[in-house]
């Protein structure tokens, strides 16, 4: 594959090449690629630039299914009204949600997602969703949509048991008890985590908020995610609201009170984080905590803007996610490179400099497969790494001056200013392990318009149940 790339050293090649076997990337450089095996696909990049799949870190697919709604709110005022429609949420409803989601975020140029899913509604078995004649569960329609789209998938198994009735924001109906929800989670990583090396699935342990979970399912669910191996991953002080919530019910800060629950650490990535305080930055970078920033959803939701630059500097991880479809319709990853980087220059008037198109980037894909644990696999253009790979068309009338310019003189073109600053860019080709997911702006692996009907028929059936 020959093109314009960028590795996660800073290192660019105006003309370069990225060669792949197995699944892995074997050799970048400079110039064309040498000694291609005869038989080889050769894909000519002009015009293009490579970078490393985007990576959410941060999503709820399950809200496709309720997109446009509560335009208004704040997200207390947001989950009030939207918990009762999700409480009547099926197996086969997540399915097709989370099919268009993941087929949507590979269409802008994304390899790998979270998702983090925590509506349980009681009507079904411990750690179903509703059964309306389907009892697979919630995770496993997810993982299964996964496999489809051909994307990596991390879900995330979340848990609420903290209702309306204990003093919680959820309706009793869609939270679960702490030991039903300990062993679901538990269930979760024995049948969907795996370890090896270039896993498609790994599972995180995921309680959802400090407002609707106990301190002991949030304090028990690190101390099972440690025991098992597996990552951690929760929202915090994503609003005022909830921080006041935390220092008066709690007695402290959201990060302090998910310090005292054990809930920092290079295995916790945490999303939103927009109400920090100094200490709490230095905390985050102290012990390898790492942030899911949401641009686009906390603007939808008028919740504020992370301190992005802030935590940059003092050294905390950060990726981007795109949230759940039901704050951020967008969901396109591409999109959040740009939302970033124009939310952190407005943020306190840090101006032009709080963040620059490579920071943008590089919080998408590096800093994106920290938040997951993947950084020695995946994020990079590096040989030994996985083939995750996207290639993005930038001889367009709309990004052509910004990426090549008219050559010569002080002005030469910037490709990732041109990605990160530009409209969206066609996607030419995204390789998840090697395989093509998308090709020339289309998807390869599952029907886009088959998706399109299927979740406008789940989203006909929760809307009328009957």
């Amino acid at each position: 594959m020959d093109g314009p790339r960028h590795d996660q050293a800073g290192t660019e090649y105006r003309s370069g090449h990225v060669t792949v076997t197995g699944g892995r990337i074997t050799a970048v450089g400079e110039g064309p690629a040498p000694d291609v095996p005869d038989g080889a696909r050769r894909i000519d990049g002009a015009g293009c630039l490579a970078t490393p799949g985007l990576v959410n870190t941060h999503h709820h697919l399950y809200q496709w299914l309720t997109q446009g709604r509560a335009q208004q709110s704040v997200l207390f005022d947001w989950l009030t009204e939207l918990y009762p429609v999700w409480a009547r949420i099926d197996a086969g409803q997540v399915h097709a949600a989370a099919t268009a989601g993941l087929a949507w975020l590979a269409l802008s140029g994304c390899t790998a997602s979270a998702d983090h899913h925590y509506i349980f509604p009681r009507s079904g078995p411990p750690g179903s969703a509703v059964g309306k004649g389907d009892d697979a569960d919630a995770l496993a329609a997810e993982v299964a949509a996964a496999a489809r789209v051909g994307l990596r998938f991390h879900p995330c198994r979340g848990s609420m048991d903290l209702g309306r009735s204990s003093g919680g924001l959820p309706p009793d109906e869609v939270v679960e008890d702490a030991d039903a929800a300990l062993a679901a989670t538990e269930e979760a990583v024995r049948r969907f985590h795996d370890p090896s090396p270039g896993a498609m699935v790994r599972v995180a342990a995921g309680p959802c908020s400090p407002f609707s979970v106990t301190p002991r399912l949030m304090r028990e669910s690190a101390e099972l995610a440690r025991g098992l191996g597996v990552r951690m991953h929760t929202h915090l002080a994503e609003t005022r609201e909830e921080d006041a919530y935390c220092r008066r019910a709690l007695g402290r800060t959201p990060a302090e009170y998910a310090e005292d629950l054990g809930w920092l650490g290079p295995d916790v990535w945490l999303a939103h984080c927009v109400h920090l305080d100094e200490a709490a930055i230095r905390r985050f970078a102290a012990t390898g905590t790492s942030v899911a920033h949401c641009p686009t959803s906390n603007a939808r939701l008028g919740a504020g803007i992370a301190p992005v630059r802030d935590l940059l500097r003092a050294g905390a991880p950060v990726g981007l996610g795109v949230d759940g479809s039901a704050s951020s319709e967008g969901t396109s990853v591409a999109g959040e490179l740009r939302q970033a980087l124009l939310a952190a220059r407005v943020r306190d008037g840090q101006g032009p400099s709080a963040l620059t198109a490579r920071q943008a980037l590089w919080i998408g894909t590096r800093g994106g497969a920290r938040c997951l644990g993947r950084d020695d696999e995946t994020g990079a253009l590096r040989p030994g790494l996985l083939a995750d790979l996207a290639l993005w068309r930038l001889d367009t009338l709309a990004h052509d001056a910004i990426g090549h310019g008219p050559g010569g003189g002080d002005w030469s073109g910037d490709p990732v200013a041109a990605l990160v600053l530009g409209p969206a860019a066609p996607l030419e080709l995204l390789l998840v392990g090697g395989t093509p997911v998308v090709e020339r702006g289309e998807l390869r692996t599952a029907d886009p318009a088959e998706a399109a009907r299927e979740v406008r028929a789940a989203r006909r059936r929760l809307a009328d149940p009957d």
